[in-house]
């Protein structure tokens, strides 16, 4: 073994020595080339796979329906929900109905002005606001005009959602349009505060990326089908970090009808000025107080009572709807809504030590 390493050293000594002796005397020496110089021959690959295939028949049937909404304002050319560089901005829509209805986020447009959307082909059309919904950030556009419309996003169900189960995103990142991410339902039945003062129920969380520009885009299920509105996301940096939200399918088909018929949707209430949630747990209350009622509103016509201001003591506490326990302000609200304008509701109202039961009626509270 120590004889054939000799040798094989011997060698390499050698080929060093006649290498380096070529280099001085300038003498030319032929290298053979480690590879081919031609290109490298493409290798076949298998089938894609079964969650492959889903992801892209996905894309390709939902994403012609999906647009880039930018909306023009006195201030700037391009304002729309989110600055890129350059002075651009834009949001994330998707078409509704074959009547040309398009869904995006009301914080997209809410700077006013025209509105333009950009379809998967690259058409421009130009869009009119038919109406906002700032309590559910949601709004509808109509296109003025287009060529052929693609067909709408399927309807699923946000019902029925599963933490845990597969959620895809569409959208314009950064007004990188068509632009597609894969998650998971990462937590339902989440409360996101909106511009309207109040708070949406229900929402769906996802760690699917979502970034500035994703706004107003749909989320969807494993099977395509559209189960919300992508709309915020937490990041101490303003990009992804794995926690979006999006308003639930099944708000979005309560009110998009509305705003189609009406260009608004009510908001239900019974006329009175609650306290903030901080006050309720320093003193210890579960439900919510009420500090006022307004003249001549349901809730004054019912008997309810505020704070009285000249000894500070606390009126009335209200602690369930329909017999269904009511913690916080949202629970009243999220209640309201469920039962709508023009309906009446059994409330639970605590008054020192006694409890008793009321009936309220609900109004819209924006024409009251």
């Amino acid at each position: 073994m120590n004889r054939r390493y000799a040798i094989a050293a011997a060698a390499f000594a050698a080929l060093l020595v006649a290498v380096t002796a070529a280099k001085i005397l300038h003498v030319p020496v032929s290298y053979v080339p480690w590879a081919a110089p031609s290109a490298r021959a493409v290798e076949q690959r298998g089938p894609l796979w079964d969650g492959e295939k889903a992801t892209i028949d996905i894309f390709e049937r939902v994403s012609p329906s999906v647009v880039q909404v930018a909306a023009k304002s006195a201030a700037s050319p391009l304002m729309g929900e989110e600055s890129q560089a350059g002075g651009g901005a834009s949001g994330t829509g998707f078409v509704w109905d074959r009547d040309g209805h398009l869904v995006t986020n009301n914080h997209v447009v809410a700077n006013g002005g025209e509105i333009a959307v950009r379809f998967a082909s690259g058409e421009v059309a130009q869009v009119d606001l038919v109406g906002t919904a700032p309590n559910y950030d949601l709004a509808v556009l109509r296109i003025r005009s287009v060529r052929q419309l693609p067909a709408p996003i399927a309807l699923g169900s946000s019902s029925d959602l599963k933490v845990g189960q597969s959620a895809f995103a569409i959208g314009n990142p950064f007004g990188l349009d068509q632009s597609m991410t894969s998650g998971i339902i990462s937590a339902l039945k989440r409360r996101l505060p909106t511009h309207g003062g109040r708070e949406i129920a229900n929402v769906i969380q996802t760690d699917a990326a979502i970034n500035p520009g994703n706004s107003g885009g749909p989320l969807l299920d494993s099977a395509g089908r559209l189960i919300g509105v992508t709309t915020a996301i937490i990041s101490p940096s303003g990009s992804n970090a794995g926690i979006g939200f999006a308003v639930p399918v099944d708000v979005v088909n309560r009110i998009v009808p509305e705003l189609i018929r009406n260009g608004r949707v009510p908001t239900p209430g019974i006329g009175i000025v609650a306290a903030g949630e901080d006050v309720s747990t320093r003193l210890a209350v579960e439900g919510v107080i009420v500090v006022r009622t307004a003249p001549g509103s349901p809730a004054e016509r019912a008997g309810i009572r505020g704070v009285n201001f000249s000894t500070g003591a606390v009126g009335d506490i209200i602690t369930a709807v329909e017999g269904k326990p009511v913690r916080r302000l949202a629970d009243l609200t999220d209640a309201l809504e469920q039962a709508g304008a023009g309906k009446t509701v059994r409330l639970t109202v605590k008054r020192g030590s006694d409890t008793r039961d009321v009936n309220v009626s609900i109004v819209d509270i924006d024409r009251s």
